[in-house]
């Protein structure tokens, strides 16, 4: 029973942690510390990014619409988790420091076909899934270089703002966010944030560091604008309530004439 403990505890810290908290007693020692803090926040938002833009394909299947949606946005942040997924894969960097991107590209793969469907073009939604499949494939299956995979990385950050800045554009221009999901926004900003740390402290990466910081930019934008628009909706809301009963007096009062 003990080295099945020992064996659950060691995926979350080294043996040299290990021995400082259970047989030392050395709960004080930070720099275990700090890695433990990584790998339980690496897994938290890992089992987090299972559900994080499940309410998003939900609205859109509910609605049967993606409106306010912008295709080219999904389609840039879905080639900057992917090509973020398969680096880290091939580096062999711990599945803590980046598994969650494995969900989040699924989850965005199926947001872009729920696109390409309800806009009318269900050939182009299943020629879009097989292409992905196997670019997906040929990245994570050793026929593309490490070297090569790298400058992809490079290339995530204007790649990742410009697709996100696409769809706050999107946004300011219809002055709405349509039908995005706040719940998933919120979470993607959450995440993002945290694997600023996850990845200082489990990968030294330098080029992930700097990704995660502009996606957490990208991220905040996007929820500012949620938040403006949200209190923008509800006072139209109030002001349409409070100006119908107007209307209608204006009209029995014609009748009455």
């Amino acid at each position: 029973m003990t080295d099945y403990g020992k064996e659950f505890m060691l995926l979350l810290m080294n043996e040299k942690c290990y021995d400082k908290y259970f047989v030392d007693f050395d709960f004080f020692d930070a720099d275990c510390f700090r890695s433990l803090l990584s790998k339980g926040l690496g897994l938290g938002i890992i089992a987090g990014s299972v559900l994080v833009k499940v309410p998003q394909i939900t609205k859109i299947l509910a609605n049967k619409s993606a409106e306010g949606i912008n295709l080219f946005s999904v389609c840039l942040d879905l080639f900057a988790i992917t090509i973020h997924m398969s680096y880290s894969f091939v580096s062999g960097f711990p599945f803590s420091s980046w598994g969650d991107t494995s969900f989040l590209a699924l989850q965005t793969a199926i947001i872009a076909f729920l696109v390409l469907l309800y806009g009318g073009a269900p050939t182009k939604a299943l020629a879009f899934t097989g292409a992905y499949t196997a670019i997906t494939y040929s990245l994570m299956g050793g026929f593309t270089p490490l070297n090569y995979l790298l400058i992809a990385q490079g290339l995530n950050v204007p790649i990742l703002l410009l697709g996100k800045l696409s769809q706050a554009y999107t946004n300011y221009r219809n002055g709405s966010t349509g039908q995005l999901s706040a719940v998933t926004c919120f979470m993607l900003l959450a995440g993002s944030l945290a694997r600023i740390f996850t990845s200082i402290q489990e990968t030294g990466d330098q080029m992930m560091v700097i990704t995660y910081g502009c996606s957490s930019f990208a991220n905040a934008v996007i929820v500012l604008q949620l938040l403006y628009y949200w209190n923008a909706d509800k006072s139209k809301k109030t002001f349409s309530k409070t100006s119908v009963p107007k209307k209608a007096t204006k009209a029995k009062a014609k009748k009455t004439d």
